[in-house]
């Protein structure tokens, strides 16, 4: 394998782990005022990602960051042509982030309930967001010969891209749900599992119909079986919450979602983004790739970085693993002025 195609699978491989990490939190953040009825529940919900969301961030960041380095000319023409979807991404991100800092910062309603619908409307507009991003990659914009986008930036909502968009937001409403089930307790956990067993289905046909899509158009062979894979493990994923086994559920739906991703890249593949207007203008890993010193450099790099963020972060989801409940949270403290 050379060192392209092997940044294109860390790429894709980097998608994976924020999709699978901040799908929950979004999820989670989406079913806030679902889930949580009272205060106390809601500040549960919050609780079991308040030590993590900000973690899970770092993998957009390095996936965007991976991407400038090893293929600027991949970086430049998706970025350009998101680039008012993306700045409203930008937007609801740090506007979730400040939300859970200042929601307890003063002790009335009225505060609490104006920062809860920031957190909402955040963690459901991101998921759209970054799901029509990626499908804008996978399915291709109109882009001429020297790579540039034809026509505004609204190109972006087609068909497809706006499936992948309900895709991501299902998909992180699902697991949210599950998630859920898996760190809470009580209450909260029983209409986790409940929600997610009456809803799982209805939320994952935007996730088939992209898959489908995009085998149909540009699959091989050989993606069919990551296809099946996630399918299988979507359905078992809500076969083991049924039972009660809630870490199995939400390893499975990690499966599924490496099926999807496999597929999606495995369709795009040797592209990086085809174009609509003529194939042959699509933007292949070869055209955009960085010289093999950079991709060398940014190699090494990786090869030390990546397992000290792994131990971080890994450890830090083990020292918060337990279940929480509404007995674990405390009263209300509002510091003095």
């Amino acid at each position: 394998m050379d060192l392209p195609t092997f940044w294109f699978c860390v790429i894709a491989l980097l998608w994976l782990g924020y999709l699978f990490l901040e799908g929950f939190d979004f999820g989670v953040g989406m079913l806030l005022p679902v889930l949580g009825r009272r205060n106390e529940e809601r500040r549960v919900l919050i609780n079991t990602i308040g030590p993590v969301w900000d973690g899970n961030e770092v993998w957009l960041i390095v996936a965007i960051g991976a991407t400038f380095a090893a293929f600027p000319g991949w970086y430049a023409s998706l970025l350009s042509t998101a680039y008012l979807p993306l700045l409203v991404l930008l937007l609801a991100l740090i506007g979730r982030g400040v939300a859970f800092e200042y929601r307890g910062k003063v002790d009335t309603a009225r505060w609490r309930r104006t920062w809860d619908v920031v957190i909402v409307l955040a963690s459901w507009i991101s998921p759209l967001i970054v799901g029509l991003v990626l499908s804008a990659s996978v399915f291709g914009l109109p882009l001429d010969a020297n790579g540039d986008r034809v026509g505004g930036w609204w190109t972006i909502f087609t068909l497809p891209n706006v499936i992948g968009a309900l895709a991501v937001c299902g998909f992180s409403l699902l697991h949210g749900a599950v998630f859920l089930s898996l760190k809470t307790e009580g209450e909260i956990r029983e209409r986790a599992r409940r929600f997610a067993l009456m809803a799982g289905v209805p939320l994952l046909l935007p996730v088939i119909a992209l898959v489908f899509i995009a085998q149909l158009r540009e699959g091989e062979t050989w993606t069919w079986v990551p296809l099946v894979i996630a399918l299988v493990a979507a359905l078992a994923g809500l076969a083991r919450l049924y039972q009660w086994r809630d870490g199995q559920a939400f390893a499975l739906q990690g499966v599924a979602l490496a099926g999807v991703v496999v597929t999606l890249f495995g369709a795009l593949w040797p592209n990086v983004i085809p174009s609509t207007l003529d194939p042959a203008w699509s933007l292949s890993i070869a055209d955009t790739a960085s010289s093999p010193y950079t991709l060398t450099v940014i190699t090494w790099v990786a090869a030390f970085g990546t397992p000290a963020v792994l131990i971080y972060q890994g450890w830090t989801y083990w020292v918060f693993r337990k279940r929480i409940g509404t007995k674990h949270i405390p009263p209300v403290h509002v510091p003095s002025a």
